[in-house]
């Protein structure tokens, strides 16, 4: 098993770093670019977390001091505002573009924390903040549920809610943990995995309503 295999760092290292880079590549090699995308997924879904050992490799390599846990949240920011096309809602009634502005909003409040977790008073801000985003993220995703056909969509949804809800809780007792211990990475680890089951939400809903 890879490094990176049960992490939500590298279930988020292809598309908030390798994705990007690989845009970038297709505005001068469309071929390139796609064939280059196509093996790199292709060799993620067989050996999953290998993309994150791939990345790590070359930090090691380059002798970086990097932490790969905080620097894919700060990027997750520069990515959310435009977000991936796998992680949007294509239909046009409003919950499921409310769904859309509400789980970019979330993932945008997150990547905040590493910029802010030193200082007490803004960070604590942004702690109100995203409690606010999960709630009008939840929200939304009730309203939705009567969108969804047939009751194993709906029992679909519904389990990537409380899986949601469960992660949001572990979030929560983190930040207390680090507010007495002082452990930024395990917020970093925490608010990342809140990423992906936001990513998760949103796959889902796809899948069952598009």
């Amino acid at each position: 098993m890879t490094m990176g295999g049960e992490t939500p760092t590298s279930s988020l290292i292809f598309p908030v770093l390798l994705r990007p880079i690989i845009a970038k590549l297709e505005r001068r090699d469309v071929g390139a670019a796609q064939s280059l995308r196509s093996a790199i997924m292709k060799c993620e879904q067989n050996n999953p977390g290998l993309c994150y050992d791939l990345v790590a490799a070359i930090i090691r390599r380059a002798e970086l001091n990097v932490n790969l846990n905080e620097a894919v949240l700060r990027l997750q920011g520069n990515i959310a505002e435009s977000d991936l096309h796998e992680y949007r809602l294509t239909r046009t009634e409003e919950p499921f573009q409310e769904l859309n502005r509400k789980s970019v909003a979330l993932k945008v409040i997150l990547s905040r924390i590493p910029e802010e977790i030193t200082d007490r008073k803004a960070f604590l801000e942004t702690i109100k903040e995203i409690a606010s985003a999960i709630k009008k993220l939840l929200d939304v995703v009730n309203e939705i549920g009567s969108f969804i056909p047939g009751v194993t969509g709906k029992q679909a949804v519904e389990q990537r809610k409380k899986e949601f809800v469960k992660y949001s809780k572990k979030f929560s007792t983190t930040l207390k943990e680090y507010f007495k211990e002082g452990q930024s990475n395990a917020v970093f680890i925490s608010a990342l995995y809140l990423i992906r089951q936001t990513n998760q939400i949103m796959l889902t809903v796809k899948s069952k309503c598009e």
